[in-house]
């Protein structure tokens, strides 16, 4: 008898989790609904269906703007850089961000990330992964992201983090020159992640933002 009424729970309770997930309109992907997960004592929530216009209309009003500087950046940065789009951002975030082994790096800098940015992103300015010679914040982070300094002045990467950064979109150079930088400094590319998209097309297709205080 008590077994029998536990699986009537355990059903009834599947019943009302595919019920609850079937009253989502839009999912993420075919198999994923939605993520919610916890960074640094922050709890999020990434889902589909928001209405983003009145965000668009303020932070990305529909115009061309000037190339240069606002060039379209290539989807593919450098060999070895893996591009990617939002479904692959959410997986990054399950893979690597909550197992420690990876970051999500907002590279635009401070005013664009508070006036709003993905779940679980850490706002490292572009401007911060400036060449050693001119730059005194590199080596803090590339040792933050598991980089060793040598004795000769090289740097071991062996245990280097996997980074995911993005800007504004597909005619933002800033994620992209961070990225080059990274590379200049002989960060794997292995470990290299680019979202061209970018905040644009994150909330184009109604994704949840983020707003840092």
């Amino acid at each position: 008898m008590g077994i029998f009424r536990f699986s009537v729970l355990f059903v009834f309770g599947l019943m009302i989790t595919a019920s609850m997930a079937r009253a989502q309109e839009v999912w993420i992907a075919e198999d994923l609904p939605y993520l919610d997960f916890e960074v640094n004592g922050e709890f999020y929530l990434i889902e589909r269906g928001n209405d983003n216009s009145e965000y668009i209309a303020k932070v990305f009003p529909p115009k061309v703007r000037p190339c240069p500087p606002n060039c379209l950046q290539p989807m593919v940065l450098a060999e070895g850089v893996t591009p990617v789009g939002e479904v692959e951002l959410v997986n990054f975030i399950e893979d690597y961000v909550l197992t420690g082994e990876g970051v999500l790096i907002d590279a635009r800098v401070e005013s664009w990330y508070k006036s709003g940015t993905i779940p679980g992103a850490v706002n490292l300015p572009f401007n911060m992964f400036a060449p050693s010679d001119s730059n005194p914040f590199i080596d803090q982070l590339l040792r933050l992201f598991g980089g060793e300094l040598k004795t000769d002045g090289n740097w071991d990467f062996t245990n280097a983090k996997k980074l995911l950064l993005f800007c504004n979109g597909s005619d933002c150079g800033q994620s992209p020159r961070a990225i080059r930088n990274l590379l200049l400094d002989g960060y794997p590319p292995e470990n290299l992640f680019y979202y061209r998209g970018g905040m644009k097309d994150w909330v184009r297709f109604g994704f949840t933002i983020n707003f840092p205080e």
